[in-house]
């Protein structure tokens, strides 16, 4: 089955269509989600960046998830259901902070509407265990022990009974 063709830059939903639901998709099925809520004619938003593949010899710019495996659908309770009775939404998440999930998208959307370069990056919180995954320190484990300068993080290693610190880009980091 191929894959449906989604527009890049779609307009977010507007407030009155109703609030915001999270759908945690099944593996790899955001974009046929997406088809599949656009041709029931309810309202979404699958944020997509455009990234450059290659398959053997062959080069190929393929529209991605930003966030892979989420798709966020403005509507009602009937419509998330609706989309959970396509068999490919593995769980249905509620949105409490609406106003604030909807100025996150709205600043994001903007972001990709102008084309932005972005790339997904780690979300680490205070206390997370993580490893470091290339780089000269592949292989160290420490506690995140909270943020520093933009896009860079302070791990935490514990060192007979001590504790040093190393600051490190959060990129390179998995969580445990």
């Amino acid at each position: 089955m191929s894959e449906p063709e989604l527009e890049l830059q779609i307009d977010l939903p507007s407030a009155e269509l109703g609030d915001w639901h999270l759908l945690h998709t099944k593996s790899r099925q955001e974009k046929v989600v997406a088809a599949d809520l656009a041709a029931m004619g309810i309202a979404y938003y699958l944020p997509l960046v455009r990234q450059v593949r290659y398959y053997g010899r062959r080069k190929a710019k393929v529209a991605l998830p930003l966030f892979p495996g989420y798709v966020f659908l403005r509507g009602s309770l009937d419509q998330v259901y609706a989309a959970d009775r396509t068999k490919r939404v593995a769980n249905i998440i509620a949105v409490n902070a609406q106003e604030q999930l909807d100025w996150e998208l709205r600043n994001l959307h903007l972001a990709l509407s102008k084309d932005a370069a972005l790339t997904p990056f780690p979300f680490f919180k205070k206390g997370v265990r993580v490893e470091v995954r290339s780089g000269p320190f592949r292989g160290l484990q420490g506690v995140i022990e909270g943020r520093a300068a933009e896009n860079r993080l302070i791990l935490q290693v514990d060192m007979l009974g001590r504790a040093v610190s190393l600051e490190i880009d959060g990129a390179l980091l998995d969580p445990i």
